[in-house]
């Protein structure tokens, strides 16, 4: 069982982030799954999922996750990643910068049924936001 749960993890970063496959969103993620990310609202189902990865995905059009390591066990995935992108968007609410970003970070993930009822994402949202914005 943790090697099937591995394998959604695994899936969740390469098919919904770097293939932008929603069916995915629908396949994986629970209705009513629920995430947390520091400084940020909660996100609720999938919809605000969706949301979410379309404000990211518009920001950075160019943004790519490196799975690195998942540690799993029957019903929950820890995933070490990284992400490389370029500001182009202005969907955070300021102007592209076109700077290169890399950000490390881990995402605990809860599965039920083969679907995501929780994920909690720890990486340093404002340390990004604040490098963008310095001149």
């Amino acid at each position: 069982m943790a090697d099937e749960i591995r394998t959604l993890a695994r899936r969740w970063f390469e098919e919904i982030w770097n293939d932008r496959r929603d069916a995915t969103i629908d396949e994986l993620m629970a209705p009513n799954a629920v995430g947390y990310m520091e400084g940020a609202p909660e996100v609720r189902g999938r919809a605000d999922f969706r949301a979410m990865r379309d404000t990211l995905v518009g920001a950075f059009p160019d943004l790519r996750v490196f799975v690195d390591d998942v540690v799993a066990d029957e019903s929950r995935a820890v995933v070490r990643w990284r992400l490389t992108a370029t500001h182009q968007g202005d969907h955070l609410g300021f102007a592209a910068t076109h700077r290169p970003v890399s950000i490390r970070g881990l995402t605990w993930l809860t599965f039920r049924e083969g679907q995501i009822v929780e994920g909690c994402d720890a990486w340093n949202q404002g340390a990004l936001i604040q490098s963008l914005m310095q001149p």
